[in-house]
C-alpha cells in the first residue's frame, strides 16, 4: 500500500541520513531544550534495564566531553535553530535502532514519546518495552 506524503508525519534523522527519526514537534522541543542548556551539551539516548516491560528508554543532556570513544554520534540541524548532537552507546543502539521520537503537548499523555520497531511489548506509560 501506498503511503500518503501528505499525512505522513515529517521526521528528521541525524546529518549523515542516520540515527533516530526525530518528529518535527520533537526537533522544536529538543532544539529550545538544547539552547536552554547552553555549552558543550549532547543528548545522550539510550535503554537500561527495569520499568514495567524489562528495559526503559532514557534522555538525559551531558556535557560533550562525556561522549565515549565507541558511541555513535548524530548530528541534527532544526530548522531555524542551531544543531544539535545525539550520542547513544552500541549495546543500546541495538535495542533503539529505528525507533521514531515524538512529543507531544497535550496535558494527559504528553510529553516525549517513543514509538520503537524492535519492542515486542511496551508498557501504558510508553517509557518502557520489551524485545
Amino acid at each position: 500500500m501506498a503511503t500518503d506524503l501528505a499525512t505522513a508525519p515529517l521526521t528528521h534523522t541525524g546529518k549523515d541520513g542516520k540515527g533516530i527519526l526525530i518528529t518535527a514537534p520533537a526537533m522544536k522541543q529538543l532544539a529550545g531544550l538544547m539552547q536552554q542548556q547552553g555549552g558543550d551539551q549532547v543528548l545522550r539516548v539510550g535503554v537500561r534495564s527495569g520499568g514495567c516491560s524489562g528495559m526503559s528508554y532514557t534522555m538525559d543532556f551531558v556535557s560533550g566531553l562525556e561522549k565515549q570513544a565507541d558511541d555513535e554520534s548524530y548530528v541534527y540541524e532544526p530548522a531555524g535553530a542551531p544543531a544539535f548532537t545525539v550520542i547513544c552507546d552500541p549495546k543500546s543502539l541495538l535495542y533503539i535502532y529505528g525507533m521514531q521520537l515524538d512529543f507531544s503537548a497535550a496535558l494527559i499523555g504528553g510529553g516525549f514519546n517513543f514509538s520503537n520497531p524492535n519492542a515486542t511489548q511496551t508498557c501504558g506509560c510508553g517509557s518502557s518495552f520489551a524485545v
